[in-house]
């Protein structure tokens, strides 16, 4: 198979069904704006975006208790102001599609049948908690974070919150203490919802003792909620707690503060590269017009349809699974691992749940390839039609497989964006083929380009993946930063006003695009996204440890492989008992997703001049990289420490 071979063409009737047909339709009747294609479609999205932007928010019919003013008054970035004076409620957009003709939620689990809740009880529950937020005094702009599974009570909790105004954050509960701690403590919560702990992989992991130190950390606490997932209770020493169940025999109806458009609806988090993570504040109504745009248009929702994306709570992709419910979707939460008891178990979940869209991190697909599963022998797929992967490239092999394995006739829709702006920037398009290797289009609205290192737009060419033009679901700003001094540093600081994400992309003549990985030092494993300085804050409080170095060797075509380099305290040998030690601490403090494959001793770690490690510099090398082309002896503290690296490079990429 060779890349942008045709691989599937959307059926005529599929075509005129979409909900981007449906909206061509409605810009050529009410706007008087015919689009003979997407990419006309796409040219006027971003040239007009204030145009644009407004007639999505008609399209949709965007409820608001006050209207805006203007879409736009000024285009810059950071600093963008969209749709100011319009007042909204994010929950009460989910909840206008209540229905008694379908379930809000299906619930699945390990070992465990799928549970259905109706739209009915997913509102007599928010509104019960709801209640108690307030009876624990939370106002809007109040902090509430979440130390939950991947549960219908965490989308329960989210949507509380959200009809108060109030800021959710949430961190998956495979999150070590001070990883968890790292985040949370930089918002300075009110209110815990946390749980005793999860099945994974048939085993239970009680997690009472990191809430305990969790709560221990986090000195602005008042409450805590507590979910008793195993049967082990609440711990100790924590704030004044309540029982999940104590919370639902409240009953209070449900009613949703009208908060500005730009009103935070919840905090996220990035990797950590740098330092403490980032914490990462999106909008009510960005978040809206974003989720609607990117479910309805680009990934084909339509009310009733069952929605399932496979995340955890700490992955911006349960953020997106949620809004199906913006979409008048039944989202499907699963609890567990998906490869057990054997690789075929999440597609049996897909196909007894009659899922039409499934989503899931490229990781996942591999990881069924290279087992050697065949979903569509395993399970019922009748009612799937699209498959969307992200988190990670997916390779040219894995598109042949998912035709050959899962299903010859579905739309396969990988998509790339960002936890910074809770949405893809490239990705799927329901009127557009399916080619290897390749994801169908920048979508609506974003300004997607690739620039060389001089700032110039180049097509067919590998160069930075960067945004020209603003977003309504680019952050409002991240919490506690003067200024925006890490905002404008983060995103800013190559191309001054351009939106700099830190991937490498290439964009075809033909408008397709291919992502051959981060730019920078992020590791996205397995969907969740932390940085160097987390795993080096585990390992090298290790007193048999000097230093270290990781690096994730993913790229376009390659399997995930994340090297662990270690300096050893003298004496010290990296016997397979230390080895063990550091993957159990950085499993603990860090995550469970971010164990090394492989840990090396070297000499010493690659610096510059200024004492900054050489991540960047390491990785091209062991991809393979002549050193000289990516390092300069002369700007090294240490040239001679590349050496190991090379050889190992050696090992690693034969010819």
């Amino acid at each position: 198979m060779r890349e942008g071979e045709v691989l599937w063409q959307p059926p005529a009737a599929f075509r005129d069904a979409t909900g981007i047909r449906r909206y061509m339709r409605w810009l050529a009747e009410h706007e008087r704006r015919p689009f003979a294609d997407y990419d006309a479609l796409w040219q006027w999205s971003v040239r007009d975006l204030e145009a644009f932007w407004a007639s999505l928010w008609s399209f949709f019919g965007i409820k608001a208790s006050t209207p805006y003013a203007r879409v736009l008054p000024e285009r810059r970035m950071p600093g963008a102001r969209w749709f100011e004076g319009a007042r909204l409620n994010y929950a009460e957009h989910v909840f206008r599609n209540a229905t008694p003709d379908h379930p809000a939620l299906v619930a699945c689990a390990e070992a465990r049948p799928a549970a259905h809740v109706s739209w009915a009880e997913l509102e007599r529950q928010v509104g019960a908690v709801a209640a108690a937020l307030r009876e624990m005094g939370v106002q809007p702009g109040d902090r509430v974070v979440s130390y939950l599974p991947n549960l219908p009570q965490t989308v329960v909790a989210f949507l509380a919150c959200a009809s108060l105004g109030a800021i959710w954050s949430s961190c998956s509960p495979d999150m070590g203490t001070r990883a968890v701690v790292d985040r949370f403590r930089q918002i300075d919560p009110k209110v815990l919802f946390a749980v005793d702990g999860y099945v994974y992989g048939g085993k239970p992991f009680d997690r009472t003792g990191t809430v305990a130190e969790i709560a221990r950390a986090l000195t602005s606490l008042e409450h805590v909620v507590f979910l008793s997932s195993l049967g082990r209770g609440a711990p100790a020493g924590l704030p004044p707690t309540v029982a999940w169940e104590a919370v639902l025999r409240r009953s209070a109806p449900l009613a949703f503060a009208q908060v500005p458009f730009d009103h935070p609806l919840w905090i996220v988090y990035s990797s950590g590269t740098t330092g403490v993570p980032k914490a990462i504040v999106h909008g009510h109504g960005g978040i809206v017009l974003e989720h609607l745009k990117t479910l309805v248009l680009h990934q084909d929702m339509r009310p009733g349809d069952r929605f399932f994306w496979m995340s955890s709570t700490g992955w911006i992709v349960w953020n997106l699974l949620v809004g199906g419910l913006l979409a008048g979707c039944t989202i499907v939460t699963f609890d567990g691992n998906p490869g057990y008891p054997d690789p075929g178990a999440i597609w049996r979940a897909v196909g007894e749940t009659r899922v039409r869209h499934f989503g899931c991190g490229a990781a996942l697909v591999a990881s069924t390839m290279k087992a050697g599963a065949t979903p569509r022998t395993v399970a019922d797929l009748s009612a799937l039609e699209v498959l969307s992967t992200t988190g990670s490239p997916l390779p040219i092999e894995a598109f042949e497989w998912v035709y050959a394995s899962v299903k010859c006739d579905l739309w396969l829709a990988p998509i790339s964006g960002g936890t910074d702006v809770a949405c893809g920037f490239v990705g799927g398009c329901p009127i557009l083929p399916v080619t290897a290797g390749e994801m169908q289009c920048r979508m609506l609205g974003v300004a997607a380009r690739a620039f060389d290192e001089r700032g110039r737009e180049v097509v067919g060419e590998v160069g930075e993946l960067v945004i020209t033009e603003p977003m309504p679901s680019m952050p409002l700003y991240f919490w506690n930063d003067p200024g925006d001094a890490r905002y404008r540093e983060s995103y800013f600081e190559m191309y001054p006003g351009k939106w700099r994400h830190g991937d490498w992309i290439r964009i075809t003549a033909r408008g397709t695009n291919v992502i051959y990985g981060r730019s920078d030092t992020t590791i996205n494993r397995y969907g969740i996204r932390m940085g160097t300085a987390e795993i080096y804050r585990a390992v090298e409080d290790m007193p048999e440890i000097v230093d270290s170095l990781v690096v994730d060797l993913e790229y376009l075509g390659r399997p995930s492989f994340m090297p662990l380099f270690v300096v050893l305290a003298d004496g010290v040998a990296l016997d397979d008992a230390l080895k063990a030690r550091i993957k159990e601490r950085i499993r603990t403090l860090a995550s469970a997703r971010h164990v090394p494959n492989e840990i090396y001793a070297i000499d010493a770690v690659p610096r510059t001049l200024t004492g900054k490690k050489m991540e960047l510099p390491v990785r091209k090398i062991l991809l393979g990289a002549r050193a000289d082309n990516v390092a300069s002896a002369d700007a090294m503290a240490n040239p001679e420490s590349l050496a190991s690296f090379t050889a190992l490079a050696a090992r690693l990429n034969p010819r």
